[in-house]
């Protein structure tokens, strides 16, 4: 499986390189936020939620399978699940409802966790036992801050974390840099261009931060 951040929680998802392999994008943005737009080819899009700066389907180039509704989906060998949940703490009163998305490419279950605003409850939790790879955002303001991200990586218990929604060069939000994450979670992380990994390559015992450049 290979994982590329495209910026702010917009990510390619690969099984395979060339014509045989699915490609994956989740939550692609518009250039409102001051960042490129993402301008790949894809066979399935997730959406979490219908904010411009996680549902651009049309940057993307190809007819994908569009998920935008909680529920499972089997396509092309990918098994996804939409797990519907909060974009704030209040229910959703403020930001209104998130879709976490659960997908299962190469044997390895990858969480993509949208613009989630709360800690997750158990019925949420269930579903989400055995989370090998968790994409999680952790910039605050709209979505967990440092410390309540922490909190859900605590309840989820993944093998590898991967932050995203945190501010960046170029973005126009005013959101937490990743540097506050880092530190709260307390792990010394890996900087990598992308992640390239097999089943067998998980993490056995302690769990990695990894910060993906774009």
């Amino acid at each position: 499986m290979i994982i590329t951040w495209q910026g702010h929680s917009c990510f390619k998802i690969q099984d395979k390189i060339g014509p045989d392999g699915v490609t994956i994008i989740c939550d692609p943005f518009n250039k409102d936020i001051g960042l490129k737009p993402p301008n790949c080819e894809a066979n399935i899009v997730t959406v979490s939620h219908n904010h411009s700066d996680h549902n651009n389907v049309s940057a993307l180039r190809g007819k994908p399978f569009v998920i935008d509704c909680a529920g499972e989906y089997d396509y092309q060998g990918v098994f996804i699940e939409g797990i519907d949940s909060f974009h704030d703490e209040k229910g959703g009163r403020e930001r209104g409802k998130n879709i976490i998305y659960r997908l299962e490419v190469d044997d390895i279950s990858v969480v993509h966790l949208g613009d989630q605003g709360c800690i997750l409850n158990d019925a949420q939790l269930e579903k989400l036992v055995g989370t090998d790879i968790l994409l999680i955002p952790v910039g605050g303001k709209y979505t967990l801050d440092a410390k309540l991200a922490v909190e859900v990586i605590s309840q989820i218990e993944p093998r590898i974390v991967i932050p995203m929604h945190y501010k960046v060069t170029g973005l126009t939000l005013d959101i937490d840099p990743v540097d506050k994450f880092i530190k709260e979670l307390g792990i010394e992380p890996a900087l990598e261009e992308k992640l390239k990994i097999s089943k067998k390559d998980l993490p056995q015992e302690d769990m990695e931060l990894v910060i993906l450049s774009f």
